[in-house]
């Protein structure tokens, strides 16, 4: 990616990671029944479609990671154990 983001004139980061592995998996075939004299050239070729997927200019574009709490299919308890477990064993339903 460094190389095909060279030989275009941008940044490594101005290029797209998906964009360079698309561009991979569609010459992956064609490289890998090329013969030897033609593979400079294929190299040459891939290395510009690589650099021509750029990454547009997202400012503040960053999110945190962070995972949210999974949903589970019962209602949060909302009031002590000792009291839930009391309602429940008067009245038998939650």
């Amino acid at each position: 990616m460094a190389q095909a983001a060279q030989a275009v004139g941008v940044l490594p980061v101005q290029v797209s990671f998906k964009g360079a592995l698309q561009a991979v998996n569609a010459f992956a075939a064609v490289l890998w029944t090329a013969g030897v004299a033609a593979l400079q050239e294929l190299g040459r070729r891939l290395r510009e479609a690589i650099g021509s997927h750029q990454v547009g200019d997202r400012p503040n574009r960053y999110e945190p990671r962070r995972r949210k709490r999974r949903a589970k299919p019962y209602p949060l308890l909302n009031e002590p154990r000792s009291q839930a477990r009391a309602r429940l064993a008067a009245t038998g339903c939650g």
